[in-house]
């Protein structure tokens, strides 16, 4: 009878395989393995998040200066339709509808070191969970707030999670967030002499500009006022990021914070080609959810390796 496969061996073998990611290609690297046997041990095992946090933070800087942010990825599971957990939904690399897994990260980020570290993720699975991407935000920002503690100075995230009821969720757990808005997105100047419009084409003085415009959205009570920022980018693209911070009243303050998130976007692009997150064409969920998990395991130990290294990922 051939031996399980533990899951030190699997991300053993995530960390050095290069192209073929399949239990077959597994079993072919060991004479006491097998296919079968391989994927007994994948269905068997349980991979949970908390491995990721018991992993990182033994070797995470944390900060009071530091921010948590939120980010989804789709792994695109095209070359095989009959996945448990594969879903057609929209990917925003591929610019299309795909079959894939949808995938909630929350990471922690340092800004004076310029570090980032994947702390939680979820796998969205709302046919089999009933939950969304905004109820896993929520409850990975609780996570972070309480059981962990983290020092947490600013809540990052996307513009597609810039909902009402998410700002005020964050502000009932005491927290301060910096988000981007979409440019339909209606709100009012403070002194309520227009009505709602998008906030595109809101007016902007000299001052406002340095300093932002306090804006009362649309559907916040009356009294909940909150600062807008007209923040323009390098390839002549303006974005519209709020913040209900009564400290923070600078354009040049709220384009900082909002680039530490940037410096976290690329795990998903280091992450995907050198651990084979979207290789495994596994069927069962089980499985699926085993090497997702191995493989931001060993994605976690590659980024550590490379910091103390002061190499790349890729080296």
């Amino acid at each position: 009878m051939k031996a399980p496969v533990t899951r030190l061996e699997y991300c053993q073998y995530l960390l050095v395989s290069q192209l073929n990611y399949t239990l077959t290609n597994v079993a072919d690297h060991g004479e006491q393995f097998s296919h079968d046997a391989v994927n007994r041990s994948l269905r068997q095992e349980r991979i949970t998040p908390r491995l990721i946090w018991d992993q990182v933070r033994s070797h995470g800087v944390p900060t009071v200066q530091g921010s948590v942010g939120f980010e989804d990825t789709v792994l695109a599971k095209n070359s095989s339709h009959a996945i448990e957990l594969g879903r057609r939904q929209y990917s925003g690399n591929a610019k299309a509808v795909l079959t894939g897994l949808g995938v909630v990260t929350c990471v922690y980020l340092n800004p004076r070191l310029e570090q980032f570290w994947l702390i939680d993720y979820r796998l969205y699975e709302p046919a089999g969970e009933g939950q969304t991407k905004l109820d896993h935000v929520r409850e990975r920002l609780v996570n972070v707030v309480s059981p962990k503690p983290l020092p947490v100075a600013a809540v990052l995230r996307d513009s597609w999670y810039a909902t009402q009821a998410l700002r005020r969720f964050i502000e009932g757990l005491q927290q301060r967030y910096d988000c981007p808005l979409k440019a339909n997105r209606q709100g009012e100047d403070a002194s309520g002499a227009q009505p709602y419009r998008r906030v595109d084409p809101l007016p902007w003085s000299a001052a406002e500009r340095l300093q932002g415009k306090v804006i009362q959205s649309k559907g916040c009570p009356k009294d909940h006022r909150v600062r807008l920022f007209r923040v323009e980018g390098s390839t002549h693209r303006t974005a519209w990021v709020v913040t209900h911070a009564p400290t923070q009243k600078t354009t040049a303050a709220t384009q900082a914070v909002c680039g530490c998130r940037g410096k976290s976007e690329p795990w998903h692009r280091e992450g995907k080609p050198v651990t084979g997150l979207e290789r495994c064409q596994g069927r069962k969920a089980r499985i699926q959810r085993h090497q997702m998990g191995c493989a931001f395991l060993v994605w976690v130990r590659r980024k550590a390796l490379a910091v103390q290294t002061g190499r790349t990922i890729y080296q």
